[in-house]
């Protein structure tokens, strides 16, 4: 079964208690019973089996009958900063990238994008893509949902580096050294940003502007791959390479 997320404040040292659309899912949907064992995380690295002990209308509750902490982890971060893509591609993108293990999504507003956000939608935007990932980290069973960043320009996200962070720039046709070959960092303290392009491919201004910030110029290869594509196939290399996938 997967894991499902709650609030802290809802996990007590011996019980849970479960609420709102969570409790309908599994009330209604998967017809958890009195007696039967779910596993549920506060999102902070901690999980824990619950019996569930009562159903109402409004609650269930349960008993913890084991609890686990997430073991420390020891490969960098994987940040992805994708460019808006148009219709299901991008939440198609954001579901795949947290079942393999990003921290942190960030739309991209690139210059070629067809998709350009409306002020009056992007909250309602905004909570639709969170939801997205908070379900492929319960169905993949991740210890922490993916944070869903506010949409940034390229300009905005190469602005501002974080430390130990090694910032990878995917484009097509270009004489990057390819993703299997690239040097990456190591440990916990070490980020990785992946920008990955959309539909049309960066302009020539947002490639100066990623070169001039000292991103490196990676490829996946000859192939011209999809964006939502590229994406995928490159956070796979990533993982893999970094130990966490294969």
């Amino acid at each position: 079964m997967p894991v499902f997320f709650v609030p802290p404040d809802h996990i007590a040292p011996t019980a849970i208690t479960i609420s709102g659309d969570l409790l309908i899912h599994l009330r209604d949907s998967l017809r958890i019973a009195v007696g039967e064992t779910v596993c549920v995380s506060d999102g902070a690295g901690h999980r824990y089996r619950a019996e569930i002990t009562a159903i109402t209308k409004n609650m269930m509750s349960g008993r913890i009958i084991e609890a686990q902490t997430q073991p420390p982890r020891r490969t960098p971060a994987l940040v992805l900063a994708q460019a808006l893509l148009k219709g299901e591609k991008m939440d198609w993108v954001i579901q795949k990238a947290t079942e393999l293990g990003v921290r942190t999504i960030v739309p991209l507003e690139a210059a070629r994008s067809v998709v350009h956000l409306r002020p009056d939608r992007l909250a309602a935007q905004s909570a639709r893509w969170r939801r997205i990932a908070l379900e492929a980290a319960q169905q993949s069973e991740q210890w922490v949902v993916p944070t869903i960043a506010r949409p940034q320009s390229l300009q905005e996200i190469c602005s501002v580096p974080e430390p130990a962070m090694v910032s990878l720039f995917l484009a097509e046709r270009c004489d990057g050294a390819g993703l299997g070959d690239i040097p990456l960092p190591s440990g916990a303290n070490a980020t990785i940003l992946l920008l990955i392009g959309p539909e049309g491919g960066w302009t020539k201004e947002e490639t100066q502007i990623a070169e001039q910030a000292g991103c490196k110029p990676i490829t996946l290869g000859s192939s011209i791959l999809r964006a939502e594509t590229a994406a995928l196939a490159a956070i796979s290399i990533l993982q893999s390479r970094l130990g966490n996938l294969g």
